[in-house]
């Protein structure tokens, strides 16, 4: 059980983040999860990490046809 202190500390934290649900197949959770903690991580910052990859590379993508124009 959570002390009012620890409470509050949680509260300050997730008040500096925003929140997202994602939707997948019915037991699929596990082999995620599984396989994010294969890579060292909670499932949460594979996941936080594989959208930062993508749109690391989109950008790149789209600097790239830019410059080629």
């Amino acid at each position: 059980m959570q002390t009012e202190g620890q409470k509050k500390a949680v509260a300050k934290y997730q008040a500096k983040l925003d929140s997202i649900k994602v939707w997948i197949p019915k037991g699929e959770r596990e082999k995620y999860k599984t396989h994010a903690e294969r890579c060292g991580k909670s499932l949460n910052a594979l996941i936080v990490e594989l959208l930062d990859s993508d749109i690391a590379r989109s950008k790149e993508a789209e600097q790239n046809a830019n410059n080629q124009r």
